[in-house]
């Protein structure tokens, strides 16, 4: 399969055909040792996902992308409706980004955090039997006990809120265990409960070039914060009619 074209439209001067090592360059600019970067795709008229799946409004660019994020993090936090509703497996990344994550003295793959209030996880899914890192599970003081059991022969289960799981404590958590660079994939509560705490650092938006209509949700859902969180626009990639977007906090 040819690999998608993908040019640099800003930051000025403009440069076309960049590789995979200037898209990773663009993406880490101006990131602080603990980051917490949330990446998601849309439509044009804002939908999240196509036929309830956010996987069908992806093209060949934003694959390349969503690689080279995973390659740059040391975390990937899913919450648990995302990951059963796209069909996610172990966390693991292709040969080439394993070789760079290595000479970058990073695991050869990234640790999967879920999350979930439920628990309604099976620790017999390849999720965890296919891990090459141990994942975790983060979810509240209300899940049941004897499912935190069986769920901690297959992960590390850790406790982040009393009924919901609170962002600011799961980012200490992960701090805590060296996972300083984090990468959030959904879903959109999860998504909704991090900008209302204010701990989005960054968000990667690629636009596809669809309008769909119909009932689909937004990107985020949720509680709102106090004030609109600001961002400003750190570099806008190219790929045909394909626009990838990277808006990083004020200040």
């Amino acid at each position: 399969m040819t690999e998608a074209t993908i040019d640099a439209l800003f930051p000025l001067p403009a440069e076309e055909g960049i590789g995979d090592a200037r898209i990773a360059e663009l993406y880490s600019a101006g990131a602080e040792p603990t980051w917490l970067r949330v990446n998601f795709v849309s439509s044009i008229d804002g939908a999240a996902t196509r036929q309830g799946l956010s996987g069908g409004l992806s093209d060949d660019a934003d694959h390349r992308v969503f690689d080279i994020l995973r390659r740059l993090c040391d975390v990937v936090v899913v919450g648990a409706g995302t990951v059963r509703a796209e069909g996610y497996g172990a966390m693991r990344v292709d040969e080439v980004s394993q070789r760079a994550r290595r000479e970058d003295g990073m695991t050869a793959h990234p640790v999967f955090a879920i999350v979930s209030a439920s628990l309604d996880l099976d620790p017999a899914s390849p999720i965890f039997r296919d891990a090459p890192e141990r994942p975790i599970i983060v979810t509240t003081e209300l899940a049941r006990q004897d499912t935190r059991e069986a769920l901690a022969e297959v992960a590390d289960v850790v406790i982040c809120g009393e009924e919901r799981v609170e962002p600011r404590r799961l980012v200490e958590v992960l701090v805590a265990r060296g996972l300083t660079r984090i990468h959030c994939e959904g879903g959109p509560h999860l998504f909704g409960d991090l900008i209302a705490a204010g701990a989005v650092d960054e968000l990667c938006l690629t636009i596809g070039s669809t309008l769909e209509g119909g009932v689909a949700s937004r990107i985020s859902a949720g509680a709102a914060p106090i004030l609109p969180v600001g961002m400003r626009l750190a570099h806008v990639l190219q790929s045909g009619d394909t626009l990838l977007l990277r808006y990083v906090k004020r200040g």
